[in-house]
């Protein structure tokens, strides 16, 4: 009989295999946003080791975010790398300074950014 983890292992796998790609860019969001509350936290807490390891994983979603921008986007596409580059660097100033507040700015941007990819997603939903 499978366990409840299990169980939620394969609805989770299920849903990303049926997203769309615009649904996948707003769950990344959601999972860097994630970290970086629970960097944060742990920064709060003088956990170094956890402070880290939070903030690696967001800034290797920001990171892989900026690696699968589509160049023949033009304007938007130079805009968005623009702002994962500027999150990477405020994000490693946070590292090195311990300042949450960093942390925090960093994710009021990310949450802008998924509010208009989750307005992209329910727009491509209804067509």
């Amino acid at each position: 009989m499978p366990t409840r983890a299990a169980s939620t292992s394969a609805y989770q796998q299920g849903a990303v295999l049926a997203a769309t790609p615009t649904e996948l860019v707003v769950a990344l969001y959601d999972g860097a946003r994630r970290f970086l509350r629970q960097a944060g936290a742990a920064m709060v807490e003088r956990d170094i080791e956890r402070t880290h390891n939070s903030l690696r994983k967001a800034e290797l979603i920001i990171a892989y975010l900026d690696g699968i921008l589509d160049v023949e986007q033009g304007e938007i596409a130079a805009r968005l790398h623009s702002i994962y580059q500027f999150s990477l660097m405020h994000l490693n100033a946070a590292r090195m300074s311990q300042d949450p507040g960093k942390l925090e700015e960093v994710s009021t941007l990310l949450g802008e950014l998924r509010e208009s990819w989750g307005q992209i997603a329910s727009e491509a939903g209804r067509a």
